[in-house]
């Protein structure tokens, strides 16, 4: 049995394959087509989740959409978000005459609630039997927050919030006030947020308009979804007293103060809702996603206070993990069985080494293969590490979701603070107030950082336990985003991870994702030699080889930068103030 589940034609479209109930492959289409935050129908992921499975197209049963069309045209009229005279604007089917078409897919096409989509790509792949379900992210039909329960293979929604009231937009409207591009810049929001006090939160709380339950109001006067022209009306300048920063003027202490402020309030709202939850289902696990689930910071807050002994969050709670949700429900309902529990996030494209040494044999380039000695060459990078150099690392199959867990990474040594302001400047050309996250033997992490449980995913904050030893990975408030290493799971990642330790005595990394500004995390060792020659790193690692950046010849870098060779798509418009054109 073969099903492919689809997320596509609002942000983050993705495809994955389940083969016989079980996860084969799950890629979004930006990583493919270098066009960050891609939108289309995943083409290239689908090619790739068909290799991936051994198929073609004749062998699908089933395509799971992680959305109901009809749905959600229904939402996009009321709220005038559709343009009619645009061709196929008002036909519903018109998504999966888009699917039948661009795959030449003509079998059943299963449609899912959005939020039910969300709900079962934590709850279907996080090992438990029973659990508490919570999704909140800025609208998908209608609803913007759900809860519900789950048990077996049986979820159920028994409550709901709906468009316009939503915690996703009243975070991103925030984002949108505070100059940061919506829909990819609230992950800043939430690092400046550790650089103020929230005296602005009284006033925020006049946005929403609360209760003791389930329900969430927000206060209209200070929002503008409809027109499109901004998230939010004059009123809330008038309210907050703040002027809406513009892009490009560096953030002031009453930017970081509303950032706290907004970040609190989301909280708080997420603590209140999730222990109603608690109290209606009397469920100790919960399982969470949807767009506010990659708030790290809540989630730790949510693990911690939280009322729940275990919370599971995915490696993609966003839009793209939809499509893993999507089709483990569109499987049981075809008589399959559960996924297995998530371990791990590496579903995407791997390249042997054959092949990229093959490549690399095309080019002028010097590079060491060290295929046959696999203790010397991790012993090579953590020296290079520990003598400060930043490393591009390319290894196995590529991660699934935002975050770079140890397949297509960024390494650096988190005992030095001068590379995290390198990184920021040089390499990333970003804030410098934004934090770099640290990945730790699991064995170890105790040792190094206040955390409670297993974080594979990298997806919730604590504190370091000694951040003067620390100072790359630690952000200004004394906390970092741990990923927790197991040899079981990352076996090439933990034997660099215990290299380094060897070295010097400490079982930690800085660990950022193998992007510059404006590009997607890369998918391909072409794309990791790229990024390698424009981010001026000074090793990268492809599989077993080994390159430094002496070996680079000097025109690479000019020839790139003016997109003579390797051109891609860099997305590096300004910020909107505009997050969804809710279509």
């Amino acid at each position: 049995m073969n099903v492919l589940g689809v997320s596509a034609f609002f942000h983050d479209s993705a495809c994955c394959l389940l083969q016989d109930g079980q996860l084969k492959a799950a890629a979004a289409q930006e990583r493919f087509s270098r066009r960050k935050h891609d939108r289309r129908l995943p083409v290239d992921a689908f090619r790739y989740c068909l290799r991936a499975g051994g198929i073609d197209i004749s062998d699908v049963d089933c395509v799971a959409y992680y959305e109901q069309p009809v749905k959600k045209l229904s939402r996009q009229l009321w709220a005038g978000h559709v343009n009619i005279e645009t061709p196929g604007a008002l036909d519903p089917k018109q998504p999966l005459h888009a699917i039948r078409t661009g795959f030449g897919f003509d079998g059943t096409i299963k449609c899912f609630d959005h939020v039910l989509s969300h709900a079962a790509s934590a709850y279907l792949y996080s090992g438990f039997e029973d659990s508490a379900l919570l999704t909140a992210d800025a609208v998908g039909e209608w609803a913007s927050i759900a809860y519900g329960q789950a048990s077996g293979d049986e979820l159920t929604i028994f409550e709901q919030v709906d468009y316009p009231h939503s915690l996703g937009l009243l975070y991103s409207a925030l984002t949108s006030y505070l100059g940061f591009r919506v829909n990819s810049g609230e992950y800043k929001l939430m690092g400046l947020a550790a650089y103020g006090k929230p005296r602005y939160k009284p006033k925020l709380r006049q946005l929403v308009d609360n209760n003791d339950g389930p329900l969430l109001e927000l206060n209209q006067e200070y929002f503008d979804f409809s027109r499109g022209a901004r998230m939010y009306a004059p009123a809330m300048q008038d309210l907050l007293g703040v002027p809406p920063r513009h892009p490009d003027q560096p953030p002031t202490e009453h930017h970081a103060d509303l950032a706290s402020s907004v970040q609190q309030l989301l909280e708080e709202q997420m603590l209140a809702k999730s222990r109603w939850l608690h109290q209606r289902t009397g469920s100790d696990r919960l399982c969470f996603a949807g767009g506010v689930a990659l708030n790290c910071v809540a989630n730790g807050r949510l693990h911690r206070e939280g009322p729940y002994r275990e919370v599971f969050v995915p490696p993609a709670p966003g839009d793209d993990g939809a499509a893993m949700g999507a089709a483990a429900l569109a499987a049981i309902e075809l008589g399959e069985r559960r996924p297995s529990k998530l371990s791990h996030a590496a579903w995407g494209p791997s390249w042997a080494g054959p092949d990229i040494r093959a490549m690399l044999a095309e080019t002028p380039l010097e590079w060491t293969s060290m295929v046959q000695d696999e203790k010397g060459l991790m012993k090579a990078i953590a020296e290079r590490l520990a003598a400060g150099k930043l490393v591009g690392w390319f290894a196995g199959a590529m991660e699934f979701g935002p975050r770079a867990l140890g397949s297509r990474s960024i390494l650096a040594d988190p005992r030095n603070a001068e590379l995290r302001d390198r990184l920021n400047k040089q390499i990333k050309n970003r804030e410098s107030f934004r934090p770099f996250a640290p990945s730790v033997l699991a064995g170890k992490a105790s040792d190094w950082f206040e955390l409670s449980c297993a974080s594979p995913f990298m997806l919730e904050t604590c504190s370091v336990i000694e951040p003067d030893k620390l100072p790359a990975v630690t952000h200004v408030d004394g906390s970092a985003r741990p990923q927790t290493v197991t040899a079981e799971n990352q076996p090439r990642f933990a034997q660099l991870l215990q290299a380094f330790e060897q070295l010097t005595g400490c079982p930690v990394l800085l660990n950022t994702s193998f992007n510059v500004r404006g590009e997607p995390i890369v998918c391909s060792p072409e794309d990791a030699l790229r990024c390698f020659v424009l981010a001026g790193l000074d090793t990268l690692v492809l599989d077993d080889c080994l390159i430094d950046s002496e070996a680079i010849p000097a025109e690479w870098a000019e020839l790139l930068a003016h997109g003579r060779v390797g051109t891609r798509w860099i997305d590096d418009r300004p910020a909107s103030q505009n997050l969804y054109a809710f279509s």
